[in-house]
């Protein structure tokens, strides 16, 4: 079969290829599959994107169109702490942007970069998080910190640095 030598790395696309029999390669589970393909590898890489097109008969384009559309499916790799800092109304007008540049300096983000290097955070803005009475409002992987401050986030990246060096 042409499609499995799309995905080389031999474990991920025997883990693929179990969500695509799990779904019976059935084209109206794509979304389902999207999910439990997206966890394997934490983002939704381009050469898993065509081997999930030819199983399910389905364009490269139509997959896109769906993983573009829905904002739980990323096409980028994702760090071990997703940080989701709401740039709402009530979080923008508590100075959201001043936390968001407060993470981005922190973590040594350049330019676009979203993701630090060693895939350890991945930082991005929301249009809201549900949670206006605590804004400024931030989640790391849906723990909620609220009434934020550049301060008072940089005190909870350092801990989580603390942590994932087992200090």
């Amino acid at each position: 079969m042409e499609s499995l030598t799309i995905l080389k790395d031999e474990s991920k696309r025997k883990e693929v290829l179990a969500v695509l029999e799990k779904y019976e390669n059935n084209p109206t589970k794509l979304i389902p599959i999207l999910r439990e393909v997206q966890d394997i590898f934490k983002y939704l890489p381009e050469d898993t994107i065509k081997l999930i097109a030819k199983s399910l008969s389905l364009s490269t384009a139509k997959i896109y169109g769906v993983a573009t559309f829905f904002s739980h499916f990323t096409l980028e790799p994702q760090g071990k702490y997703v940080i989701r800092l709401c740039d709402g109304t009530a979080c923008h007008v508590n100075k959201s942007m001043d936390i968001y540049m407060a993470i981005r300096e922190k973590l040594g983000l350049e330019g676009k970069a979203k993701t630090t290097k060693d895939l350890l955070f991945t930082v991005e803005t929301v249009s809201c998080l549900g949670a206006c009475g605590l804004a400024p409002v931030v989640t790391i992987n849906g723990k909620v910190y609220g009434q934020m401050t550049p301060k008072k986030i940089v005190d909870v990246l350092d801990e989580i640095v603390k942590k994932e060096k087992g200090e």
